[in-house]
């Protein structure tokens, strides 16, 4: 395999369990964000890939690193993001610190502890939102897939210490159901990520571009129902993923939160202080 198509899933940015620069972003900023997409969509392809060695993974990792820095031939996937950055005046650093994501799943296959799996997240989903609603979905994803990724590439995110105090281990994973305790590993992992989700809920109200905000909105909505689901579903035998009508539904809904939320402080701003009332 000597490029990053031989690597290729198949998979799109309108396969994801998330919108990726949807109509509700404005036209001129999507091809950038497409672009980014792409770049990523390939490395995370290469590091999950089921049959190639670690070294050949690594080995075209880097390559796709040498071409974001500007070494020519090196990489097209690395040599079209380098363009579009430049054009914008953008850094380089968020799709450096993916780069560092998709070694560590290379290479690390089991993570301690919630603390662990942070900090995997600052490389993995932060350079992607830098907010609490990036990790949040990270987290989901992880969860959703956990049974998937064990038996495919033997990689777990579930933290081995929520698993030992459950009194299970990595090998639950490979039952077609989930046990009582591997699922309450995962409830109280989805329970730590409804936190997150907490945290972000107000992000999509302090964006000044309403269409990102918009957008922002219904990611929300989309991860806090996943979220929830996995607090009482079993990812190894049900299923968790949205079917495309609950996607539509909840993103509406989604929008039209952020919608009220916007009515809701036009009419703050309208009322009357105290000492403007007449008397």
């Amino acid at each position: 395999m000597t490029g990053a198509a031989d690597f290729a899933s198949g998979k799109g940015h309108r396969d994801e369990n998330f919108p990726v620069a949807s109509r509700l972003i404005r036209p001129e900023l999507r091809p950038a964000i497409l672009a980014f997409y792409r770049f990523v969509r390939a490395a995370d392809d290469v590091a999950d890939h089921a049959q190639a060695a670690p070294d050949e993974k690594l080995g075209q990792l880097a390559r796709m690193e040498a071409g974001l820095r500007g070494q020519v031939g090196a990489s097209p996937e690395g040599e079209s993001l380098r363009a579009v950055l430049q054009a914008r005046g953008l850094s380089d650093r968020h799709a450096l610190d993916l780069l560092e994501a998709f070694r560590r799943d290379v290479t690390k296959r089991r993570y301690a502890d919630w603390a662990e799996l942070m900090d995997y997240c600052r490389y993995s989903a932060a350079p992607v939102g830098r907010y609490a609603l990036c990790t949040a979905l990270q987290v989901v994803n992880h969860l959703q897939d956990c049974a998937k990724d064990y038996r495919s590439i033997d990689r777990v995110y579930i933290p081995l210490d929520v698993l030992e105090a459950n009194g299970t281990g990595v090998d639950s994973l490979a039952a077609a159901q989930a046990s009582p305790a591997l699922r309450k590993a995962i409830e109280q992992l989805a329970r730590r990520t409804q936190t997150l989700l907490e945290e972000s809920r107000p992000f999509a109200g302090d964006i000044a571009d309403r269409r990102l905000a918009l957008e922002v909105g219904v990611v929300q909505t989309l991860a806090e129902s996943l979220a929830a689901r996995l607090t009482r579903r079993d990812p190894l035998s049900e299923r968790v993923h949205h079917h495309p009508v609950e996607a539509i539904g909840l993103a509406l809904r989604g929008g039209l939160s952020v919608v009220a939320g916007w009515l809701g402080r036009i009419g703050r701003h309208k009322q009357p202080r105290l000492g403007d009332r007449q008397g």
